[in-house]
């Protein structure tokens, strides 16, 4: 486990603070605490975390290709070259491969299903609020813009704020949850990171 932990650590030696190695490391925590709880195989799940982004710093810099898809691709790569059974190796990919779920790619294991609840969870609440502002500021946004008209914005623009996507996406994040623990914890965090932005809305308004 620790070889394969330091060869998914050399994949983050450029990414952006957003999706950095400690994104890896909050997922990986998720994941044994969601895990347990929905009693799924800590094994497959803890290398499937640990390698579940080690494509995204390529699907960053091109923004073709899927890092999902082909992160499961490298996994397999890896998991091999460190002589992991071929049916570990399977399992753990798919994780990998469907911890987005687009494009109809539907998470179906249970370790797959935590994998996706954890990997959402961290774009939400007060962590999830810390990464939503650094990535807006990674691409030159403003920080916060309360009467934004989304129909007239555009992703990775001044007007790609934090405030944005939330309202774009991460509001919608707890509908989303596939395992009872990740409904539980979104469902805490979504308050949280309304609340804040409800807040935040005030504040710039000098409502106090």
């Amino acid at each position: 486990m620790q070889n394969i932990e330091q060869e998914a650590k050399d994949y983050f030696l450029k990414p952006k603070g957003s999706h950095d190695w400690d994104h890896t490391l909050r997922v990986y925590n998720l994941c044994i605490h969601i895990g347990k709880k929905e009693n799924a195989n800590l094994e497959i799940l803890k290398l499937a975390a640990l390698l579940h982004d080690i494509k995204r710093y390529e699907e960053d810099q091109s923004r073709e290709i899927c890092h999902a898809e082909k992160g499961a691709i490298l996994a397999k790569e890896i998991l091999k070259k460190h002589n992991y059974e071929e049916t570990k190796i399977n399992k753990i990919a798919n994780c990998i491969e469907t911890h987005r779920y687009r494009d109809n790619n539907q998470p179906e294991s249970k370790e797959a299903k935590v994998l996706f609840d954890a990997d959402k969870l961290d774009s939400i609440g007060a962590v999830g609020i810390g990464r939503a502002f650094l990535f807006s500021g990674e691409i030159g946004a403003k920080l916060h813009n309360k009467d934004i008209q989304l129909e007239s914005t555009k992703p990775y623009t001044k007007e790609d704020t934090a405030y944005r996507e939330f309202l774009i996406k991460l509001k919608d994040i707890k509908e989303k949850m596939l395992t009872n623990e990740g409904k539980r914890i979104a469902e805490e965090r979504h308050i949280f990171m309304n609340n804040f932005f409800i807040r935040l809305n005030k504040e710039v308004d000098g409502d106090l």
